[in-house]
């Protein structure tokens, strides 16, 4: 039930950003279109691109399973978690932009249809893997890098954004914020694992 709430939240609130950049964007003014921004914009691509749902996911895989102990079942548990996750953020996301076109378009159709079977194809994994972020080792630290690096490489294959100047400014937020994140993670990552040697091994080092 929290997954489907958060994922009901996430899609809202990504649908309702997206209509309030909508109001502020000038289509009309030539300037605006090739080189204008808004504050809502910036937020509004960075909720509604890739690397966030797909990090939404990895949320939810992590959501499910802080309480739980059990290595083996905790990705399994953040594998079902996450499509139905994915399934609510889509449906809430497309009743959103249907409320905010006037209930011009249908909120179910083919897209719909095709990014909801993508989250159940993706969610799982995605899901799984944000299960795995609070272990030790190579496979908690992969499992924390996946966000950022993923974050950071749509930037270079697929960056979003209607013009240049939103397109620069995205890239250098996410590209400052995924080279941050990794920074630290490492540097964590690192830490702990010198603290985990045995004195001995450390000294003759």
């Amino acid at each position: 039930m929290s997954a489907l709430a958060a994922g009901a939240g996430f899609g809202a609130v990504t649908a309702l950003v997206n209509a309030l950049a909508l109001s502020q964007t000038d289509l009309s003014s030539r300037d605006y279109t090739t080189s204008g921004w808004s504050i809502a914009e910036i937020i509004s691509l960075l909720l509604d691109s890739g690397w966030a749902w797909a990090g939404f996911a990895v949320a939810v895989g992590w959501l499910v399973t802080r309480d739980t102990d059990g290595r083996l079942a905790g990705p399994a548990l953040g594998a079902i978690a996450a499509p139905p996750a994915l399934l609510a953020a889509t449906a809430a996301y497309s009743i959103g932009e249907s409320i905010a076109d006037g209930g011009q378009s249908p909120w179910f159709d083919a897209e719909v249809l095709a990014w909801g079977i993508a989250g159940i194809v993706l969610g799982a994994p995605l899901g799984a893997i944000g299960a795995c972020v609070r272990r030790s080792g190579v496979i908690g630290l992969l499992a924390r890098l996946t966000v950022p690096v993923g974050a950071a490489v749509q930037m270079v294959v697929l960056p979003p954004g209607r013009n240049e100047v939103v397109q620069a400014i995205g890239k250098t937020i996410v590209w400052t914020a995924a080279a941050v994140s990794i920074a630290i993670i490492v540097a964590h990552f690192l830490f702990a694992e010198r603290r985990r040697r045995p004195p001995a091994v450390a000294e003759s080092s």
